[in-house]
């Protein structure tokens, strides 16, 4: 297969798949980590003489045009990095999209809007996706792919796409499968993984997948309170998924059967509920008290976690260890963080919220060995699944 340096595009329209799905407030972007992540293949690409028709996509529309997820914003930020016009339409096709793409000269960038708009980007029937991409691929000459964040979907853009089209991988996607292999085949040990998050069922099939090749697990975040409750400990009104004790309970087990040294907090910081100004306490994690909610590791977990985090040459890390997005229950999340900045092999932001963490606590990206842009799809690369995207490119 091609790469991207190999890959002729002089005086072509390249349709470029992208993730650009950013955390937007009130029309603001909040972090625009996925933005710039997408630069190095956006530039490269028109160095090489290239024309960019870009798709993306924002949040969940479900094929409806939702003005509070419009690529607007996108658009205008994307201008403000690469200090150039982005023409954005507002459309996603049609006879405005298909003129303007065929109009495009090389350095041109026509951005698409939110590509979910449409319902045949996400539809579970394959001719409705193949109908689709039949129409996005007249817009353009060749295709890269470089959504890394959306690789886990068979999505029109994403899988049939590429099929039509002669395609690569862009420098983003490429950096991430190099990036998952290092944790996937042969990883420098100790190799310990810190899962975070609200729920176990959201990591099951990684935490199953990773018993048997990890050295370390520490468990922190909303997910916690389903493990302490498996062992019999009170856990307050905390977040917990019932249904999920005996496969948490047999998780336990296993860990002690791989030799995998599991790791959970001893102390929680609780509060009497979810909110940014509620009291926060420390408690034992043997002793939250049945009005109270557990919404961080206390700071003797967190040091523990951070000490064993230091000891590994290869660590994982996904999911924060709080609700950090409120100043008192975001240390637990702050301590893990600085302790991935001091690891001597690599350290890998697993993306999604916890990328979000690490810059809304001030970390600079260069600070870890990488911070990936798609949590889901490095969660499912981690459970050994194949992912769709990744398969039409040929990887």
């Amino acid at each position: 297969m091609s790469d991207l340096a190999h890959f002729d595009v002089a005086g072509k329209r390249v349709f470029l798949r992208c993730d650009l799905n950013v955390p937007l407030k009130d029309g603001v972007i909040k972090d625009d980590g996925r933005i710039k992540a997408s630069l190095p293949t956006i530039q490269a690409l028109l160095e090489k003489g290239a024309s960019l028709i870009i798709a993306a996509h924002l949040g969940r529309p479900k094929g409806e045009a939702k003005p509070e997820l419009s690529l607007a914003p996108v658009a205008k930020r994307l201008g403000e990095l690469l200090g150039k016009e982005i023409i954005f339409l507002g459309a996603v096709v049609g006879d405005v999209v298909s003129n303007a793409a065929a109009a495009l000269k090389p350095g041109q960038i026509l951005l698409l809007e939110n590509i979910r708009f449409s319902g045949a980007e996400t539809s579970k029937e394959e001719s409705e996706r193949a109908e689709f991409a039949a129409e996005l691929a007249k817009l353009a000459d060749a295709y890269v792919g470089d959504g890394f964040g959306a690789v886990h979907r068979k999505h029109a853009s994403v899988f049939d796409l590429p099929k039509l089209l002669p395609h690569v991988a862009g420098t983003l996607v490429a950096a991430e499968v190099e990036v998952l292999k290092k944790l996937t085949q042969n990883p420098e040990r100790p190799y310990g993984v810190v899962l975070g998050g609200a729920k176990v069922s959201d990591k099951l099939g990684v935490i199953e997948n990773l018993l048997g090749k990890v050295d370390v697990l520490a468990i922190g975040g909303g997910m916690v309170f389903t493990f302490l409750k498996a062992q019999g400990k009170e856990i307050g009104t905390s977040l917990v998924e019932n249904e999920m004790l005996d496969v948490v309970k047999s998780l336990i087990e296993s860990s002690k059967k791989n030799g995998v040294k599991l790791v959970l907090p001893t102390d929680i910081v609780v509060a009497p509920s979810f909110s940014a100004d509620a009291t926060p306490t420390l408690v034992s994690a043997d002793a939250i008290p049945v009005d109270q909610m557990g919404l961080d590791i206390g700071p003797e977990s967190a040091k523990a976690f951070a000490i064993e985090i230091e000891k590994c040459k290869t660590v994982f890390w996904n999911g924060p260890m709080g609700v950090f997005e409120f100043a008192n229950f975001a240390a637990g999340t702050k301590t893990v963080a600085t302790a991935l900045t001091k690891v001597s092999g690599i350290s890998v932001v697993g993306g999604g919220d916890s990328a979000a963490a690490v810059r809304a606590l001030g970390f600079a990206d260069s600070e870890f060995g990488y911070i990936s842009t798609g949590g889901g799809a490095s969660l499912e690369y981690l459970e050994g699944k194949e992912l769709p995207g990744l398969q039409a490119l040929g990887l």
